[in-house]
């Protein structure tokens, strides 16, 4: 093992800091000697470095994205409780994981009553953490924080760029859709967001209304029927029902049942 403040690790110190190579000048002496225990070539040696800073560029690029995706609270999909939602079925979310869906563009549209999991579902399964763990880059808001952003960026004169920012994302988290009246203002505004993501990126929505009711969120029939066409088109839907999960585990926790 090289003792601290060995000349050639000192340099190597110094190379890796110059590089941009945080792995590789953290593991470089840990590598060496495993290498030269277990008589490894030089290429051998070399590979085992090069993938441990690949994998340590990786881990960041993870990390980064999940900052930037501003999630509330940490969700995962394998702390959702199908047993207690029998509407939500494993086999679709699953598919959810995989980025295909949304390197194609395609919409979801979760539908359910409060406390039903719809929140749970657009952070943690492969729409919100999942998605973003495989290197795409996800945005999750609410509908009436991003409207509100966006007003913002009307009266600075701000607005197209905000909408080229979200335009780029590659699967942007609504949740909260349908819950406040947006008026006309504000839905012509979030209509510019759909019509820049259109068929390009992907967006997923978290409701408790259904389709029918939506002209009382966006106060104009056309606009809402063109925002609606917008969002179900090749969508992906999961209805979550009507029973809450936090009454029910507020029950159980109230009224335990005897064994």
């Amino acid at each position: 093992m090289s003792l601290p403040g060995d000349p050639e690790d000192m340099l190597i110190d110094e190379a890796c800091r110059e590089l941009r190579l945080p792995a590789f000048r953290e593991r470089f002496i840990d590598l060496a000697a495993t290498a030269r225990r277990e008589q490894a070539t030089y290429k051998q040696f070399l590979l085992g470095m090069l993938q441990a800073e690949q994998f340590g560029r990786d881990l960041r690029r993870q990390q980064r994205l999940l900052r930037l995706a501003r999630f509330p609270m940490p969700k995962r999909l394998e702390d959702f409780d199908f047993a207690k939602n029998p509407n939500v079925t494993p086999e679709v979310v699953a598919d959810l994981k995989s980025p295909t869906w949304v390197r194609k563009g395609r919409p979801l549209v979760l539908i359910g009553d409060s406390g039903t999991g719809k929140s749970h579902l657009l952070i943690g399964i492969g729409i919100g953490t999942a998605i973003a763990e495989t290197g795409l880059s996800v945005r999750y808001t609410t509908t009436s924080a991003l409207v509100n952003e966006l007003a913002e960026a009307d009266a600075n004169r701000r607005l197209s760029s905000v909408i080229a920012r979200y335009s780029k994302i590659d699967l942007l988290c609504l949740d909260e859709f349908g819950y406040l009246n947006l008026g006309r203002k504000g839905a012509k505004l979030l209509f510019q967001i759909f019509t820049e993501r259109e068929e390009r990126k992907a967006t997923a929505v978290a409701t408790n209304s259904p389709f029918t009711e939506w002209d009382k969120t966006f106060g104009d029939a056309r606009l809402c029927a063109a925002i609606a066409d917008r969002i179900t088109f090749r969508c992906t839907l999961i209805q979550t029902g009507t029973d809450s999960y936090r009454y029910q585990t507020t029950q159980e926790s109230l009224f335990p049942t005897a064994d």
